[in-house]
């Protein structure tokens, strides 16, 4: 990873790196710090609400679905009880079956848009 190799390369007065590129490469390595800093802040915060939320634990203990899947889950639907069914869920996250899928068009940012 090249954020292990920095340092380095920022120090070797021997290779042909001009200043500013250097300049900017430790700037860019103090920014990168930071938002590792909030990162793992952040998921901290998460683990603590985590650990006192019966919903998301039981979302955990399910295959395939992890802390941060988890967390989003209750977030975004809470318990579900506004839905009939897990059909109704799974089209509000955009869950559909693959043979149901409708290509519609695609968007000014090239996403495509499926019903």
């Amino acid at each position: 990873m090249i954020s292990h190799r920095l340092p380095e390369l920022l120090e070797d007065a021997g290779n042909s790196l001009p200043m500013l590129t250097r300049h900017l490469l430790a700037t860019l390595k103090e920014e990168h710090g930071g938002l590792m800093g909030q990162i793992k802040h952040l998921e901290a915060q998460l683990k603590a609400w985590h650990s006192q939320n019966v919903l998301s634990q039981r979302l955990e203990s399910q295959a395939g679905i992890g802390l941060l899947t988890a967390t989003a889950l209750v977030a975004a639907v809470g318990d579900g009880r506004d839905f009939k069914n897990g059909r109704q869920l799974a089209a509000y996250l955009g869950l559909v079956p693959r043979g149901q899928q409708i290509f519609l068009f695609q968007d000014r940012c090239h996403r495509d848009i499926w019903r």
